[in-house]
């Protein structure tokens, strides 16, 4: 298991002072999972989970409302789902995910924000390979043994339990997300600290001071593109 999820969130948080950004992300994710399938999230399980993972960062109704109304009337603006992977200063990996209506654009940024602070852009398969894709479920009021039961009651595999700072994480496959939030709401838990999916690293690397600093601008240029969504990465960032 890579790094502890609370760990990345708050550093996470950190970068994401800005709400406004987070809001117009989410914004367009719920749009394009909308638009993709019904756009009712008892009948479109994409939707579900990006309204479950909004909800953790506390998404205003009226811009969830604002997005499945866009889907619903019929917007001819189309998304591209698009996903870099590349290198940062001191061979540290990178994986970018984006949703984009002018792809020449898209990677034109994407590559400016690699090249001018010490990275490179690498084909496909360059880096996710050192990656896995997760779900990760946090919850508080309860131990690590009680959350371990309520799972094998509901017959739901995952790959770890932690206890961490005040919450327990649930690790999983990425199929496994909504099966695990319904064995907990099965039980009465609707309320969750965290509930993505997402791509850890198996193995994090710590970058010398100089790196660091090159690394956090490359995130911060990467992250104020208005087409990516989520970046993801193998540096731990300390304290």
């Amino acid at each position: 298991m890579g790094r502890k999820w609370n760990n990345i969130k708050e550093k996470k948080a950190s970068k994401d002072a800005n709400t406004s950004r987070i809001y117009a992300k989410f914004g367009r994710e719920i749009y394009v999972a909308a638009k993709q399938g019904e756009p009712d999230p008892e009948s479109n399980q994409a939707l579900k989970v990006v309204l479950e993972r909004a909800k953790t960062y506390s998404v205003p109704k009226t811009i969830i409302d604002r997005a499945i109304e866009k889907a619903k009337g019929g917007s001819e603006e189309n998304f591209d789902e698009l996903r870099y992977e590349g290198f940062g200063p001191n061979g540290s990996m990178v994986i970018v995910d984006a949703l984009t209506n002018n792809v020449n654009r898209t990677a034109a940024e994407v590559r400016a924000a690699f090249s001018k602070n010490g990275g490179n852009l690498g084909v496909t398969g360059s880096v996710s390979y050192m990656f896995e894709a997760t779900a990760v479920i946090g919850l508080e009021g309860k131990t690590a043994d009680e959350v371990l039961e309520i799972l094998m009651e509901a017959d739901v595999d995952v790959r770890d339990i932690l206890e961490e700072d005040d919450a327990v994480i649930v690790y999983a496959d990425q199929d496994q997300f909504y099966a695990i939030q319904e064995a907990f709401k099965n039980v009465g838990i609707t309320e969750f600290t965290v509930a993505e999916l997402t791509m850890l690293a198996q193995n994090d690397v710590t970058l010398p001071e100089d790196g660091q600093i090159k690394f956090e601008k490359m995130l911060d240029v990467l992250e104020d593109i208005e087409d990516v969504q989520r970046v993801y990465h193998n540096v731990d960032l300390g304290e």
